[in-house]
Parts: structure tokens; C-alpha cells; sequence
């Protein structure tokens, strides 16, 4: 099924005059991203260096990770000269989860990955008056793809109205390296992990109902369905109002 995506310079020029905006209204001087090594940060980390100039800072935030994820990040470094840091959580992770005493569940445990990098990001934000940018898109955003207060957590999300197959298109006009445009979309949440075999669809599949509303009924009824039980992720908690 074809469908029309957004001119990629148009998009680029946009998404670097609001995050100017939002950033100087809030009273801050500039932006942070955690560099994974795939698509989405590299995109977002280009274009917070086309906007902020050295006011910006990648952070590598490995967490038990693959190396293949790090070499892909550099890439990005040496691509667009970011300013960058890394900050190793993976004895952090450890102590942590260490420190309950019991076994979590294979899910609990590793969403503490995501939780334990927004900190990082959120504390050296805060000690440079950044704001946190995160990396989500539309399809993850609508599916609840990503952790509660963890890759969710953040302050602006630039690529949140940009299908998967726009945020490939602005890679390619921002000349993202092409080993990150071709990787397999990962959350990094254990080793082999892919969004598309998690989520048991194709970015593709997605992005076609998203901006068509048509499908596969298999495709639409695990969109709906993945919609429905993440609501919660996209609103703020529930006020209980006594009387």
C-alpha cells in the first residue's frame, strides 16, 4: 500500500525551528539525546547539532549492551562531530537489580534498563540546562511502543508526528551513515531483541494504517489492540476526586 511521506528538508528546517522554540521557552540553552546507535537518536542528535551548535550533547548510555551498539553510535559521533559522553550503567543495572533480594520478571527487569538511562539523561540536563529529547516516533508513540518513565520520559519529542518511513527519509537528507539506516530497529532490551519481531509487524505495515486507516485485518486488529492497552503510557496518571 503506497502513501505520500513529508518532504525530508522541509521536515529537517521544521523540527530545528520548533526545537529552537521550545527549548528558549523553557529557558534553556540547549538539548541531550541518548545515542543507541540506531536510526531515531541519530536523527535526533543531527538535528539538535543543526540547531544547537555545541550546545547539545549525545550521551552513550550502555547497559549491558552489545558492542555493535556503541561502534554504530561513534559513528554517529564522527558523522556529525556531536559532542558526546558515555556513561556505563551496566554496575549500576546489576547493583540494582541485586538489591531487590528476588527474581523480576524477564520484562520488569529489563524496563530498568530505559528507567535507569532517563535519569542519566535527566541529571546531566539539569546540571547544563538542557532539555531532554527523546527519540520515539509516530507508530511507537500510537502502539505504546517504549517504557513508562524510562525512553518515555522526556521533554520533547521531535520525531513524534514523523512515520517510521519519514524518520528513514530525513536520516538519508541528513546523510545519517547508511550502516544506522540499514540496522534492524532494536529497543536494546536484551541481545537479538527487534522492535518489528516484537511488535509482530513491520514498520511498514504500520506507518500504511497509520496514514491510510487501511490494512491487513490481522495488521489493524495488533494496532488497535497495542493502541488500546498502552493509553495509559500517553496520559498522565489518574486523579482520584473523593466528592
Amino acid at each position: 500500500m503506497s502513501f505520500k511521506c513529508r518532504d525530508a528538508a522541509r521536515l529537517a528546517s521544521s523540527i530545528e525551528e520548533w526545537l529552537t522554540q521550545k527549548v528558549h521557552a523553557a529557558g534553556a540553552v540547549g538539548g541531550i539525546v541518548g545515542l543507541s546507535g540506531g536510526i531515531d537518536s541519530a536523527v535526533v542528535a543531527a538535528l539538535l547539532k543543526r540547531a544547537f551548535g555545541s550546545d547539545m550533547l549525545s550521551v552513550l548510555l550502555p547497559c549491558g549492551s552489545i558492542p555493535k551498539d556503541k561502534e554504530d553510535a561513534l559513528l554517529a559521533v564522527k558523522a556529525f562531530d556531536l559532542p558526546y559522553r558515555e556513561v556505563d550503567l551496566s554496575s549500576v543495572y546489576d547493583a540494582f537489580v541485586h538489591a531487590f533480594g528476588e527474581p523480576l520478571s524477564p520484562m520488569a527487569a529489563a524496563n530498568i534498563k530505559p528507567r535507569l538511562r532517563m535519569n542519566a539523561l535527566y541529571a546531566l540536563a539539569q546540571t547544563r540546562r538542557f532539555l531532554v529529547c527523546g527519540t520515539g516516533n509516530k507508530a511507537e508513540i500510537l502502539m505504546g511502543y517504549f517504557t513508562k518513565y524510562g525512553d518515555g520520559g522526556c521533554d520533547l519529542l521531535p520525531l513524534g508526528d514523523l512515520l517510521k518511513s519519514e524518520v528513514r527519509a530525513l536520516a538519508g537528507f541528513l546523510k545519517v551513515p547508511e550502516e544506522i539506516i540499514q540496522k534492524a530497529p532494536s529497543a536494546g532490551l536484551w541481545d537479538g531483541q527487534t522492535d518489528e519481531e516484537e511488535m509482530g509487524m513491520t514498520y511498514e505495515e504500520i506507518d500504511a494504517y497509520i496514514a491510510t486507516g487501511k490494512g491487513d485485518e490481522k495488521v489493524r486488529t495488533r494496532i488497535e489492540q497495542m493502541k488500546n492497552v498502552s493509553a495509559h503510557k500517553r496520559a498522565m496518571p489518574p486523579v482520584c476526586i473523593p466528592f
